[in-house]
């Protein structure tokens, strides 16, 4: 199940990179830059989830936090330049569920967002890549390879999930590093290539699936009859 969320941001270089990431996760998303215009916005059809900023022009974050929670009880993760205690305890008093402090890693703040939807939103849990001799769920971490479970480090778990969520499509490495590294990853290419290769000693290939070198491209999953 997909989730609408809200982002009250002004800072137009934010929003519009939170909004990369939400749309990458398969978020409906809309942007507000101020107070006022986000308080419409919400008033206009509550989304499942505010990401909201403190430090906004005219109507502040803790204003729409209070005139929010006095409406209903849609979940918040507030977004501030501040990481004193003091704050963090305003915030949660003011019913708040989550905080994150700038800067931030986009991918942590897609994190607590997915953390905080599963708590609050019936039915938003993924289900897991279901195939033959393999499982990936991705909200618990977990593979499931020929009955035997394994925890695998959250980059090789991101990255086979991405490339098992659509079997048969190429990836390019510079498609992999942006989805899983993240769009301002600047280390080494090859980072790839040693996690498919660790990927592939921990789950092998089988008569079911395995994972394809397409030699000068990338790499792409494939699965037998797909």
């Amino acid at each position: 199940m997909s989730a609408q969320i809200l982002v009250i941001e002004d800072d137009p270089y934010i929003s519009e990179l939170i909004g990369l990431y939400l749309k990458r996760e398969g978020f409906g998303y809309d942007v507000a830059g101020d107070g006022e215009d986000g308080w419409d916005l919400f008033s206009a059809g509550p989304p499942d989830l505010v990401i909201l900023d403190l430090m906004l022009p005219g109507l502040d974050g803790w204003a729409v936090c209070r005139k929010i929670r006095a409406e209903r009880s849609t979940p918040i993760i507030i977004l501030t330049g501040k990481g004193e205690s003091y704050d963090k305890l305003k915030g949660f008093e003011l019913g708040a569920d989550d905080y994150l402090v700038k800067p931030f890693d986009p991918k942590e703040l897609m994190a607590r967002v997915r953390a905080v939807l599963r708590r609050t939103m019936p039915g938003f849990a993924r289900e897991p890549i279901r195939i033959p001799d393999l499982t990936i769920d991705l909200d618990r971490y977990i593979v499931e390879c020929c009955g035997s479970e394994l925890t695998l480090p959250p980059k090789e778990m991101e990255l086979l999930h991405l490339l098992a969520s659509i079997p048969g499509r190429v990836f390019t490495r510079d498609q992999l590093l942006d989805r899983v590294w993240g769009y301002e990853f600047d280390g080494d290419p090859r980072t790839v290539d040693v996690h498919i290769k660790r990927i592939r000693e921990k789950i092998g290939m089988t008569e079911h699936y395995r994972i394809e070198t397409i030699r000068g491209v990338g790499y792409k999953f494939e699965v037998s009859g797909a």
